[in-house]
């Protein structure tokens, strides 16, 4: 599903990414750990095609992004669902509308989208909310828009940028339920986070740790939790030093993550 080899970006001067290396098969699920600037928005930003592939290759969902001419990550995008850090949601548009947008351009039956909606939207608690405009919505509340929205046409691959970051721990782990749900489906499921509570609820994921841009160490999720010691995930990883660690020089970019 998802295939990265020896993958890296700048910005002008600044090295996002470094050397990254990794693969995931369909229906895995991997969480990307680090701290702010480690390169998980970068990364995932590569992966929907919003940022060019400079050095490296990377291939999703069957796109090699590498040779991928503009005109088809429109096709790209149909495959893979994201829930942006700064959301991207439309304020003057209802909840209800900006869930819709994603069947609307697949020209799904507007009474079938309206259905399928609505229940998502009771799945992620904003049922009494659908015809409020997005922009009088609570950060947490348009948070969970952006997950309704990423998940409503069934994509094959949904990419998550902090999903859960501004959310309280009840809401997160029930919110954890539903992508659990969706994998089980057989989704794929790259997610960025810092929270150790939430990676804790996928213990048999993947973990790619991220550090200025470099791999620091891959491990399963209930290894970070503190839960399972000496075990191996499914994603392959490699890091360019065998030890794991940058080099000195290595330089973070504050990409949001």
């Amino acid at each position: 599903m998802v295939h990265v080899e020896r993958l890296s970006h700048s910005f002008g001067q600044h090295f996002a990414l470094r050397d990254v290396s990794f693969s995931l098969e369909k229906g895995g699920f991997l969480f990307l750990n680090g701290p702010s600037g480690a390169g998980k928005t970068t990364l995932l930003r590569l992966l929907h095609g919003a940022l060019p592939v400079m050095q490296g290759r990377a291939s999703v969902a069957g796109f090699e992004l590498s040779t991928l001419p503009r005109r088809r990550v429109p096709d790209l995008r149909r495959e893979v669902g994201v829930v942006f850090q700064d959301f991207k949601i439309l304020p003057e548009r209802t909840v209800l509308q900006n869930v819709a947008l994603t069947l609307e351009v697949r020209g799904v039956d507007p009474g079938a989208a309206e259905r399928r909606v609505r229940a998502l939207l009771a799945s992620v608690g904003l049922e009494d909310k659908a015809l409020t405009p997005c922009g009088l919505l609570s950060g947490g509340e348009q948070q969970r828009v952006a997950i309704a929205r990423s998940m409503v046409a069934n994509p094959k691959l949904i990419l998550a940028d902090e999903p859960t970051g501004n959310l309280d721990l009840d809401l997160a782990l029930r919110l954890m339920d539903l992508f659990k749900q969706l994998h089980t489906y057989g989704t794929t499921i790259i997610m960025a986070t810092h929270n150790r509570e939430v990676m804790a609820q996928v213990p048999e994921a993947q973990v790619l740790a991220l550090r200025d841009g470099r791999i620091w160490e891959g491990q399963i999720a209930g290894q970070i939790a503190g839960q399972t010691e000496g075990q191996t995930g499914t994603a392959q990883a490699e890091t360019s030093r065998a030890d794991g660690k940058p080099d000195d020089d290595g330089q973070a970019w504050e990409d949001g993550a």
